[in-house]
């Protein structure tokens, strides 16, 4: 914040987590400059794919964050009727969305701004705070999302599993305010600095993409087509996995090992015992941990039925959407006395078939998701059966091969890793830049009275315009 100027002279804000704000500046409370009221109340069952837009707790908390604007982002929508019968939860441009819960504390005082003129309303979990000087809109905006004045309602929230926050804690939160000309130059400043660093952090997000699509193609090749280019090749046999090296075998998995669904157990059962490989464990990696923090009270039977050996495959077998069906994860060390979850799949090879650090790359390799897409029938809920799993066919190399691509998908995912890393912390430098940007300008830390959108900037936004 070296490039701009503090205030001339500063005072006690005598509010909690803020420190001093500028001299003639004041202070009040929410209750003074926001009306609330709650959003529709629904359930999911009650949305649908077309009416009136709807802001749910679930958009607030995932989806758009800061702002929405229907003509922009995808929303569900509800019956139109709603508008004769609820017409407290139609919003107004500039109105503020608040989650009313949240499943962790950093998520209590999410919000989203509607920034349209569009009809919209709010929906099921949500509190609508309207701002009583409509000018000020966007400045509010910036003002709820400064870190004091979230901090203020962390420790306001209750709650032990899930957070709630309510009006009462909304109407309580103690606010500073400057005059209202700098409440507009505030808000012009921080929207023309935040886009800018919105457009960094997302042409970082779009390098991690475009790197994940880099890394998944380099795998597919390689446990496909193998790492000689001048090998000679065969049809294989398979649609979606075209031709292969001559020498190579493409067999359904039913003919390389055996299939074994986890273990089914109630709820009680968890919590102590012996370790226990779960969903997440195998969804998220592509090597199973050696260390799993899940505990079960499995017996000798359980333990051996349901065992993890160093070359076994876990697939992921139940899930809300195809894509997440029949994701793998190699275990590449035998885990002790550990069992796995019913919803996942071990898949055990043969001895002398499949290599585990060639399995780690073959099993994850994207082209087997056309195998998945083509053959899963989904209702409400995706599911694999053995059946299906065994049908997968599997190309694969001599051992010796095995190995040497293991060796050298290893090298790229940890080249590919070195750079997602660099990658992600850029994104979350950028992302602490734009708070402590927000903070100092809506806190009065930095004096931007005086600023004024670049020349060369002004003038390609009129042309764009």
């Amino acid at each position: 914040m070296g490039k701009y100027q503090a205030y001339p002279d500063y005072k006690d804000a005598c509010i909690d987590w803020l420190g001093a704000i500028p001299e003639h500046w004041m202070t009040s409370k929410l209750r003074y400059t926001f009306s609330f009221g709650k959003g529709l109340t629904i359930t999911k069952e009650n949305l649908k794919d077309t009416g009136v837009p709807c802001v749910s707790y679930g958009e607030v908390h995932s989806k758009y964050g800061f702002e929405v604007d229907p003509l922009r982002h995808p929303l569900k929508c509800v019956d139109e009727e709603y508008i004769q019968s609820s017409p407290y939860a139609l919003l107004k441009n500039g109105d503020i969305v608040f989650a009313d819960t949240s499943e962790d504390i950093d998520g209590s005082g999410n919000f989203t701004q509607l920034v349209s003129d569009e009809l919209v309303f709010a929906g099921y979990h949500t509190i609508i705070a309207r701002p009583f000087d409509r000018e000020c809109c966007r400045f509010y905006a910036y003002l709820l999302d400064s870190k004091e004045l979230r901090t203020q309602i962390r420790h306001a929230v209750k709650g032990v599993k899930v957070f709630s926050i309510t009006q009462a804690i909304l109407r309580g939160v103690n606010i500073w305010l400057p005059p209202l000309e700098e409440r507009a130059k505030i808000a012009s400043f921080l929207d023309h600095e935040t886009a800018k660093i919105d457009t960094l952090i997302d042409k970082q997000q779009q390098l991690i993409k475009l790197l994940k699509e880099k890394r998944q193609a380099v795998i597919s090749h390689a446990v496909t087509k193998g790492l000689n280019p001048d090998a000679p090749m065969k049809d294989s046999g398979v649609e979606w996995l075209g031709e292969v090296p001559e020498h190579w075998a493409v067999k359904p998995l039913r003919f390389l090992g055996t299939c074994q669904n986890g273990i089914n157990i109630g709820a009680d059962f968890f919590g102590s015992g012996y370790p226990f490989v779960s969903y997440g464990d195998a969804y998220r990696n592509y090597s199973l941990p050696t260390s799993v923090s899940g505990l079960v009270r499995s017996t000798e039977k359980d333990r051996e039925a349901y065992s993890l050996l160093r070359g076994d495959v876990l697939f992921t077998r139940t899930s809300e959407t195809i894509e997440e069906i029949g994701l793998s994860s190699a275990c590449l060390e035998s885990i002790p006395e550990a069992t796995f979850a019913g919803f996942l799949i071990r898949f055990r090879p043969a001895e002398l078939t499949l290599h585990p650090e060639f399995s780690k790359f073959s099993f994850r390799n994207q082209l087997i998701r056309a195998f998945f897409v083509k053959e899963m029938n989904l209702v409400t809920r995706a599911s694999l059966s053995q059946e299906l799993l065994k049908k997968l066919p599997v190309p694969f190399p001599p051992l010796e091969e095995q190995v040497k691509i293991a060796e050298f998908l290893c090298v790229q995912a940890e080249r590919f890793q070195s750079l997602f890393d660099n990658a992600e912390k850029a994104v979350l430098l950028l992302k602490e830049r734009r708070t402590a940007l927000i903070s100092a300008a809506v806190t009065g830390k930095i004096d931007v009275r005086n600023w004024q959108v670049p020349v060369n900037q002004e003038t390609q936004q009129q042309e764009a315009g």
